[in-house]
C-alpha cells in the first residue's frame, strides 16, 4: 500500500477539492517542480485544514507583491526563513543552508517545510520549525509520509508542538472550500456531528 492510499484510509477525503493548480506557473514562478505526493494530494484533499489544527497550505506562485498577509505558502515560507536564522537546530542541521519551502503549519505556530535544495522534488526531506522547542528538526520522509507517521503516531517522538494529532486517525480533513461552505451554512465545521435519536 502506498503512502497516499494509507492517508487515504487514516483520513478520508469528505470532498472533491475546487480549486485548480497551474503547476506549470508554480514550476517557472518557484525555479522547480512540486513533490508529486504534494501534487497528488492536492488532487485528492486540495488544500485545507486536518483537525481545525494543522493547515497544508494553498500552492502559490511565488511573487513579488504577496497576495495574502495573513498566511498561505509565500507568507509562511518568508516566516521559515526568519526563523531559520534566529532558531537552534539540531545537530545535523549545523551549518546546513536549505532552500525552504513552506508547506503547512499549525495552531501551534510550527511551520513544516521541504528543503527544496535538491535537483530531485520526490527527495525533498521535511523540515520543521519546532515551536515549543524553538528548534529546527530534519524528518527524511515526503510530505504524505510525514502526515501518516504523524497520523499514526510512528516517528519516535512527535515532530509537532502539541499532541492534537498525534496518533489520531481517523483524521478529519476540510478543504478550504468545503469549509467555508459549511460557514455560510451557519454550521461549526469541526463540531461532532450529533448522533441520531431513534
Amino acid at each position: 500500500m502506498t503512502d497516499l492510499e494509507t492517508l487515504r484510509r487514516l483520513m478520508p477525503p469528505k470532498a472533491a477539492p475546487e480549486t485548480s493548480v497551474d503547476w506549470a506557473r508554480m514550476s517557472e514562478s518557484w525555479g522547480t517542480e512540486f513533490p508529486p505526493d504534494y501534487r497528488a494530494f492536492m488532487e485528492v484533499w486540495g488544500p485545507g485544514a486536518i483537525a481545525d489544527f494543522f493547515q497544508v497550505q494553498v500552492p502559490e506562485p511565488k511573487a513579488e507583491e504577496l497576495s495574502s498577509p495573513y498566511g498561505g505558502m509565500l507568507v509562511e515560507t518568508l516566516t521559515a526563513e526568519d526563523a531559520w536564522a534566529s532558531f537552534g537546530k539540531e545537530p545535523e542541521l549545523e551549518g546546513v543552508r536549505p532552500r525552504l519551502i513552506a508547506w503547512g503549519s499549525d495552531a501551534a505556530a510550527d511551520i513544516v517545510c521541504w528543503d527544496a535544495s535538491g535537483d530531485d522534488p520526490s527527495a525533498w526531506p521535511v523540515l520543521v520549525h519546532h515551536r515549543g522547542k524553538g528548534i529546527w528538526q530534519r524528518h527524511d520522509c515526503g510530505m504524505v509520509e510525514f502526515l501518516v507517521r504523524v497520523l499514526r503516531a510512528e516517528f519516535p517522538a512527535n515532530p509537532l508542538s502539541d499532541l492534537s494529532l498525534w496518533g489520531r486517525h481517523p483524521a478529519l480533513f476540510l478543504s478550504e472550500s468545503e469549509e467555508e461552505r459549511l460557514l455560510e451554512q451557519g454550521l461549526n465545521p469541526w463540531a461532532a456531528p450529533r448522533a441520531r435519536t431513534p
